[in-house]
């Protein structure tokens, strides 16, 4: 009987000895929260002198670093996302441009089946449990949906872009875009009871967003009631709470906020009433409400008792559209749509507490194409070449004192730019055209005022050489 009794007490300070080395060497979880066309000026870690303030995402960058020369791949969503996930630049496999409206549900308009996701790696290589939250755009019909793509779980929609609400839209005061104003008048006009305001300014109308583009969760279709900012935070608390300590994950938090169309709810309406201009008060509605929502979000895994073993990404998809939204690029030049830096270069923050320095800033060109990489690492996956970004952490613990690129390449149509050091090339032409190349030289002149490709010809022919070889590599625009 005794020794039938150690055996037992040996089985258990076994199992109770593996269970401790499982909490031990849990893989750190990983979330990416993605604002939708914020601009570079928008938040006030970025710019102080902001009548918006945005203290639940500044405090990613205090508890974490801020890239003061973050960039994306492109300057609008789809393609921009497609480099995001991939880990590779979308232009490598045809995502080059931005599908819209019914072209969403084209059968070629999506990201390739063929290339691996962020999300296909983490789950098939890593055993992470996987969630998509929010705005996907990168495919429409059914081979493209993200639980087809690496996730366990969809809650979102998978156009461009959503209303907040359902029409009628109560309790928000709701901004839209139109050809001609009640009359055939041009301007702005206002209904009588202030919710609801019409605006000739761009020169069209606002895109049937909601057109078979329901809310998903998973594959099916869904009534969601709520604000969409209010609904993806509810859904991330979720996947937060039901993994625990247990399991690691990997978050895609993906807002539509502060995308168009422009929907302020009530209370956050009210609390911006000092702004006299109705179509930033709404900006700034949907904005300290998308910061609200980090805000919950952060206070989750705070309570989940994994603050120290999980990274979190703040980044937004592009530059800010400005005319259509008032969101602020400055001090840089150009906005959504746009290869200067004002449709390029966006907030863009990393914390990971007890890994990353709290408070810092890393001042070197990093691209989201990095992230892929960083999250593999991260994760214990082995590297993949295929890969255009790099692992950023032995950058940002000093293990590496040098550029992370050697260059970095866009190309959007006839629209290009190529960044290496301080200097970059533009070509930025009107529709329709080719354009000549510029040069800036970015760490003097970051609003890309003066362009020096007379006066510096040796470095502006480098560069172009530079972006023709990597331009070599790509392929043509598959939709």
């Amino acid at each position: 009987m005794l020794r039938v009794f150690f055996h037992i007490l040996a089985i258990a300070w076994i199992g109770a000895a593996s269970n401790l080395a499982a909490e031990d060497d849990k893989l750190p979880n990983i979330i990416f929260i993605i604002a939708d066309d914020l601009g570079y000026g928008e938040l006030s870690c970025q710019n102080p002198d902001t009548d918006i303030l945005t203290p639940k995402i500044d405090s990613i960058s205090q508890n974490g670093v801020r890239f003061t020369n973050g960039y994306v791949t492109a300057p609008f969503c789809a393609a921009s996302r497609a480099g995001l996930i991939s880990g590779r630049y979308q232009t490598r496999f045809g995502f080059e441009l931005n599908p819209i409206g019914a072209r969403n549900e084209e059968p070629d308009a999506g990201l390739p089946v063929g290339e691996r996701t962020l999300p296909d790696m983490l789950r098939n290589k890593a055993g992470y449990s996987t969630a998509m939250i929010g705005k996907w755009h990168l495919g429409g019909t059914a081979r493209y949906n993200p639980i087809r793509r690496g996730f366990d779980e969809f809650f979102g929609f998978l156009h461009e872009g959503h209303y907040f609400v359902p029409s009628p839209w109560n309790n928000h005061t709701t901004w839209l875009r139109r050809r001609s104003l009640p009359g055939g008048k041009n301007g702005r006009w206002t209904s009588k009871n202030g919710r609801l305001i019409f605006s000739t300014h761009m020169g069209g109308g606002e895109p049937a967003y909601d057109a078979d583009n329901p809310i998903y969760r998973n594959g099916q279709p869904e009534i969601e009631k709520a604000n969409l900012t209010d609904a993806f935070t509810r859904e991330a608390i979720s996947f937060i709470q039901r993994c625990g300590s247990e399991r690691p994950y990997f978050l895609y938090l993906a807002y539509n906020a502060v995308h168009s169309p422009l929907q302020g709810a009530d209370s956050y309406m009210k609390k911006y009433e000092g702004i006299d201009d109705i179509q930033r008060r709404i900006f700034a509605a949907m904005l300290g409400h998308l910061d609200d929502g980090v805000g919950k979000v952060l206070d989750t895994v705070k309570k989940s008792g994994e603050w120290e073993n999980t990274m979190i990404v703040f980044i937004s998809d592009n530059g800010g559209p400005t005319r259509e939204l008032t969101s602020s690029n400055l001090p840089l030049r150009g906005e959504k749509g746009t290869v200067y830096e004002g449709g390029l270069r966006v907030p863009f923050m990393i914390q990971w507490p007890g890994q990353i320095d709290a408070g810092s800033t890393y001042e070197k060109p990093v691209i989201s194409l990095d992230l892929f990489p960083t999250t593999m690492a991260m994760a214990a996956i082995g590297a993949d070449k295929r890969l255009d970004g790099v692992d950023l952490l032995p950058f940002l613990k000093g293990e590496e004192s040098g550029e992370p690129h050697e260059g970095l390449f866009w190309r959007v149509g006839t629209r290009q730019a190529y960044r290496q050091g301080d200097w970059k090339i533009v070509r930025n032409p009107r529709r329709g055209q080719m354009g000549e190349w510029e040069l800036y030289h970015l760490s003097e002149d970051i609003s890309e005022m003066n362009d020096l490709a007379d006066v510096e010809g040796n470095i502006l022919e480098e560069l172009i050489d530079e972006w023709e070889e990597l331009n070599q590599e790509m392929v043509e625009p598959a939709f």
